[in-house]
C-alpha cells in the first residue's frame, strides 16, 4: 500500500514515548493526526522510566529494533530539552550464580553476531575504570559500548512538538471513550463521536481497559516497579546486577537505581505511586554490594510496566482500523523511537513487525507476570 492509500485521519491515544513518536511519524508522512492524552505529556509510565538505552539484545528482531531506536535517539539528541548521554552499559552475575553467569557468556557472542559492540570484560578492569564500582563478588561481566542514558520525560514533549509542527493536533487533559464505534473517539465531556480512519491505543497500563471497552481484548497485564534517586555523584557505569535483580545509572541528581518488581497484576487507576519500605531496604543492601555504601535517598517512586504471555510487545492491528502499542516488559522507553515508527508505518500500509502482532493471542490467556530484565 502506498502512503496515499493509507488512512487520512488517525487518532493516537496516549502521549508517552511511543504514542508521541507514532503521532510525529504519522503526521510527517501525511496523516491528519489527533493525539489525545488523559493527563500531561509524559505524565504516565514514561515519566517514571529509568531512562536507560542500549542495543544489547541477542535475539535478531529485538537487536534490529534496539539499533533503530538508538539511531533515532542520536538523531533527536540536542533538540529541545532532550539530551542523550553516551555511557557504557554493564551487566553482571555474582559468584555462585552459575545460571546467570552462563547466560551472560552465551549471550555475548549472539549479540556480536547481530553486530552489537559488546564484549565480556574482566571485573577487575571494570573496577579500575569506574572508581566507585565494586566487583570483588562478580563472576562474569559484559559491557555494551553503544549505550546511553537520558532524562525520559524530556523525549515525549519534543516529539509532540515535532508532531504539531507537522500539523498534528495535541489534546492534553482529555480522556477518551472508545466504546461507541470501531474507530470512533468520544473525548471526555463531549457527546459527539469523532470519526477516524484509524485509532492507535498507546496508553500504557490503561490500554487494556480502553481496548476492552472497544470490544478488543488483549493479553496484557500491568505490574508495578520501583526506583529511587540519591545525591551521591559516583563514578559508575550503567549497571544491571542480574543476581540482585536491580540496576543503577548516573543521574542529574547523582544516582538512579531501581527495579522492585511486583509480579502481580496492578490496577492501572488504583496503585501505590510511592516506593515500599522493603524495596528501599533491598536497594540499600544491593547498592552496598555494588558501590560500597547505602547512599541517602533523595526521592523514590513506583511506576507501571506492562507484561504479555511471551514477553514480546503487542504492536499492530487488533482489528480493522484499531491498533495497539503496549506490553513492553520495561523496555518500552528505550525502544520507543523504533516501536512508534514501526506501528505508524503499519497504520500507513506497511507489514509491521510480525513477532509483535497482537492477534497472536486471543486476549483471554492466563499467564504469569515475569520480571522484564532478568538474564536468561
Amino acid at each position: 500500500m502506498t502512503e496515499s492509500e493509507g488512512p487520512e485521519t488517525v487518532a493516537v491515544v496516549g502521549a508517552g514515548a511511543v504514542g508521541t513518536t507514532a503521532a510525529y511519524d504519522l503526521a510527517r508522512d501525511g496523516a491528519d493526526v489527533t493525539l489525545f492524552e488523559a493527563g500531561d505529556i509524559a505524565g504516565g509510565s514514561t515519566g517514571r522510566a529509568s531512562g536507560i538505552c542500549y542495543d544489547a539484545f541477542a535475539e535478531d528482531v529485538d537487536a534490529a529494533v534496539a539499533q533503530r531506536a538508538m539511531e533515532r535517539f542520536r538523531a533527536f539528541d540536542g533538540q529541545g530539552d532532550f539530551e542523550l548521554t553516551p555511557w557504557p552499559y554493564v551487566w553482571l552475575a555474582r559468584e555462585g550464580d552459575e545460571r546467570r553467569a552462563e547466560a551472560i557468556r552465551e549471550q555475548v557472542p549472539r549479540m556480536q553476531t547481530n553486530g552489537r559492540n559488546v564484549e565480556l570484560v574482566d571485573p577487575a578492569d571494570l573496577a579500575a575504570e569506574f572508581d566507585d564500582l565494586r566487583t570483588d563478588d562478580v563472576a562474569v561481566a559484559a559491557v555494551a559500548h553503544d549505550a546511553a542514558h537520558v532524562v525520559p520525560e524530556t523525549y515525549p514533549p519534543l516529539l509532540a512538538e515535532k508532531a504539531e509542527a507537522e500539523g498534528a493536533t495535541v489534546r492534553t487533559d482529555t480522556p477518551v471513550d472508545l466504546s461507541t464505534d470501531p474507530t470512533g473517539v468520544v473525548p471526555d465531556g463531549e457527546d459527539a463521536v469523532q470519526e477516524f480512519d484509524a485509532v492507535l491505543v498507546a496508553a500504557g497500563a490503561h490500554s487494556k481497559q480502553l481496548l476492552a471497552d472497544a470490544g478488543a481484548p488483549i493479553a496484557m497485564k500491568p505490574y508495578r516497579v520501583q526506583a529511587l534517586t540519591a545525591s551521591d555523584d559516583l563514578a559508575v557505569p550503567i549497571c544491571y546486577d542480574a543476581t540482585g535483580g536491580f540496576y543503577l545509572r548516573p543521574h542529574p541528581e547523582g544516582l538512579l537505581a531501581g527495579d522492585g518488581t511486583e509480579e502481580v497484576e496492578a490496577d492501572p487507576d488504583e496503585w501505590d505511586r510511592d516506593a515500599d519500605d522493603w524495596f528501599l531496604d533491598d536497594m540499600a543492601e544491593g547498592l552496598d554490594r555494588r558501590i560500597g555504601q547505602s547512599p541517602e535517598v533523595e526521592r523514590s517512586w513506583a511506576g507501571l510496566c506492562t507484561a504479555t504471555p511471551d514477553r514480546d510487545p503487542l504492536l499492530g492491528e487488533v482489528r480493522d482500523g484499531l491498533y495497539v502499542a503496549t506490553g513492553f516488559q520495561g523496555h518500552g522507553f528505550m525502544r520507543s523511537p523504533a516501536l512508534g515508527e514501526a506501528v505508524a508505518a503499519e497504520i500507513l500500509g506497511d507489514e509491521g513487525i510480525e513477532p509483535f502482532d497482537p492477534t497472536r493471542f486471543e486476549g483471554d490467556e492466563a499467564f504469569e507476570i515475569v520480571e522484564g530484565m532478568d538474564v536468561e
